[in-house]
Parts: C-alpha cells; structure tokens; sequence
C-alpha cells in the first residue's frame, strides 16, 4: 500500500523481480564504470548459524522470515520510475525493529541514522557486523564505518553480500541512488521509503500487528528546516521537516526528490509528537557528514 499526498490513488504493478524491475529504470549515471572493492559471499539464509553471523538464532529466524516476506509480498509498487530506483536501493535491518537503510554507492556504502546502528556513542561497536536485506531480498553483512551521534548519521560498508540469481561472481554493482546536487526547493515533492514496524504500537492492546508491507513506498513535501534548527544537530529531533508517511521503523529511510535526479536529499529520523511532523537529518548534514568522513567521491556534482 502507497500514501500520496496529491489525491491519486496507489498504483499497484503485477509482482516482478524487484532487481530485474530497478534495472530497467536505472539511468547511466547511477551505475558508471567503477572498480568495485572486493566482496566476500554470504551463505545462503538457510545455511546462515549463530557461529557464521554471532546473531542470535531467533534473529537469523527473523532474517530469513524478512527475506521470504521481501520476496514473495506483494510489495508496494508505483509506476514512477524514480521511486523504483529508491526501492531498488533501499534496505531494512534484518533484526527486530533496527530501521532502514539506503545504498548511496554502487561500491556498497550505506547511509542510516546513528541511532540505527546504536542508542548512544556509549553502545557503538565499530567492528559489530550488521545483516541488512535490499528491497531484493538480497541479503548483506556490513560494518559501520563512520558514526556521529550529533548529526544521527551513520555509514556502513557491505562486506560480504547473497550472489543473485544467475550471478556466478561477485562483480554486479549495487542499486544505489545519488545525493541530490542541491538542497531541495520549498515545498518539493519526496519520495520516502521505509520499514514500518509489524507491531502496532497505537494498539489499545500489545502484540497487534500492523500488517505493512515490510518496504513501504510514501510520497509527500518537503516542508523545510525547523525555526531555531540547527542542521547539522539532530540528536533530539531532525531539523528537515516532511509530511512523507512514516512509522516506528523507519528511522534511516531515504528521502528522495520526486522529480529530476531522484537525488538524496535527506533522511527520516524522527517525528514531531505535538504537531505530527515527520522530521528527518537534512541534506547539509548528510553532505558535511559524507565529507568529513574522506567520502567526497559519492557526492558527484555536489559544490564544495
């Protein structure tokens, strides 16, 4: 199920490969010719034990539950083909309730929020592995290599990634989306696509389902940096504002212009309890962020 926000109803597709499906929408300009670093395989779900990936069993359980549901759902479909690209690249924590995640590089980085990889500086562990599942089903292992609890951005590399089907080496670029060259415009139209959480937690009664789909597609505005926000703090509550559709899980989701390059622009964080807000760490952010850290090169036409 798709939220718009222009009246027009969801668009549902027939159920495709959501690899073969992003492919035939991805321009040029996101897979160019790039030396990819090495990428070790990952078993197959099945084969996955608690030794392999020190997860818990019921959280490898969760994975491939996750994985199955990835696959055979019917997902959120829409016919934009901007949106398939960011639900191409988008990516949900395979354990219980962590978020989401985006593909900002062919190579294999992904952007989240801070918050999503650990609660506080205090609990981040640099060398803990994380499983994470492309819209795919495709599942990868990565480890966070930058994290900055101020701005609630965190930058994981893939390490180790599922071959696909018919893939016999480790070679195919991600799907990944662009950062945006400029900060959005007033009022732009954005792309949101996220992991709600199965757990209803407005339910009167605990333990209700949601029944979401485990990727979600949204569309709504950019309605701008908060009064007396500054950008580059987002560890209360994000200073970009949106009105995309949200729910618990979908802290570290990206938010794409609509129209254009389909570039990054910002990522959903949080909410504002009082006004309903949806909040999120503006493009400013995500930009010094990426640069500070030495990751100029996925920035493109960025100015300095």
């Amino acid at each position: 199920m798709a939220h718009e926000d222009n009246g027009e109803p969801p668009v549902r597709r027939s159920r495709r490969n959501l690899a073969k499906q992003a492919a035939d929408f991805l321009p040029a300009s996101i897979t160019p010719e790039i030396s990819l670093p090495a990428i070790a395989t990952l078993p197959a779900s099945e084969l996955l034990t608690t030794k392999l990936t020190s997860l818990p069993k019921r959280d490898i359980t969760l994975l491939q539950r996750k994985q199955r549901l990835l696959r055979l759902q019917s997902k959120t479909h829409t016919s934009d083909a901007i949106a398939q690209i960011a639900l191409a690249a988008t990516l949900v924590f395979a354990q219980e309730e962590a978020g989401t995640a985006v593909c900002i590089s062919p190579t294999g980085l992904l952007l989240t929020c801070a918050h999503c990889v650990a609660e506080s500086p205090a609990d981040y562990s640099p060398n803990e592995r994380k499983y994470l599942l492309f819209a795919s089903g495709r599942a990868v292992s990565a480890t966070c290599i930058a994290y900055d609890a101020k701005r609630d951005l965190a930058l994981l590399r893939i390490a180790a990634a599922q071959q696909q089907q018919q893939q016999r080496q480790q070679t195919a670029a991600f799907a990944s989306v662009p950062i945006s060259a400029d900060p959005p415009r007033a009022s732009a139209r954005l792309i949101c696509v996220g992991h709600p959480g199965s757990e209803d937690l407005e339910a009167a009664a605990p333990g209700q389902k949601t029944g979401y789909d485990v990727l979600h597609v949204s569309f709504g505005r950019y309605r701008g940096i908060a009064d007396g926000a500054d950008v580059q703090d987002n560890s209360e509550i994000g200073a970009l504002m949106h009105d995309c559709w949200t729910y618990w899980g979908h802290s570290g989701a990206p938010l794409c212009l609509a129209g254009g390059s389909g570039g990054l622009v910002g990522v959903h964080s949080s909410w504002d309890d009082e006004t309903g807000m949806r909040r999120g760490v503006a493009w400013e952010a995500v930009v010094a962020f990426l640069r500070e850290n030495g990751h100029s090169a996925v920035l493109g036409d960025v100015s300095e």
